[in-house]
């Protein structure tokens, strides 16, 4: 075996040119982009399972201390309202990917009638036209976010 012959050592692939590094940057960039994406609609996905989950298992609750109670009161009926409101809301989100503004508004106006419906012997006047403002103040929000859908809309 001759000594003087050496074979060459490993060489690794460097970009030569700044057009080789802009690409090889690039798809690194592109790859880095997807998973972050993936990640945060696995993240949506499996937290909105969480909070399904969790809305329905608080309705059976609710259904359960109805049941022994023998019967609901107006504060039980609204209570699963804002329950169906928040499920359907979730539901929406998992096949449409967009979550509507509406049912928020929905949720808040039931939750301040639930409360107004509630304490409203013990409310002070100043309160209850405060939380009476608010549900009206909503009811216009949801008006308008309705006109605006219709309106503005880019969806047929």
């Amino acid at each position: 075996m001759d000594r003087t012959k050496r074979e060459p050592a490993s060489v690794t692939y460097l970009p030569e040119t700044v057009e080789e590094k802009t690409t090889s940057h690039s798809k690194t960039y592109e790859v880095m982009e997807q998973l972050g994406n993936h990640l945060v609609d696995w993240f949506h996905l499996v937290g909105l399972f969480v909070v399904g989950v969790m809305i329905i298992w608080a309705t059976i609750v609710e259904i359960l201390l109805i049941f022994r109670e023998a019967g609901p009161s107006v504060k039980d009926i609204l209570l699963l309202f804002i329950y169906l409101e928040l499920g359907a809301m979730v539901g929406i989100y998992f096949k449409t990917k967009r979550l509507p503004v509406r049912f928020l508004l929905y949720i808040a106006i039931t939750a301040l009638t639930r409360v107004l419906a509630i304490d409203i012997k013990e409310m002070a006047d100043e309160r209850m036209v405060a939380i009476s403002l608010s549900i009206l103040l909503l009811t216009l929000s949801v008006m308008l976010v309705r006109y605006a859908t219709a309106r503005f809309s880019d969806e047929d």
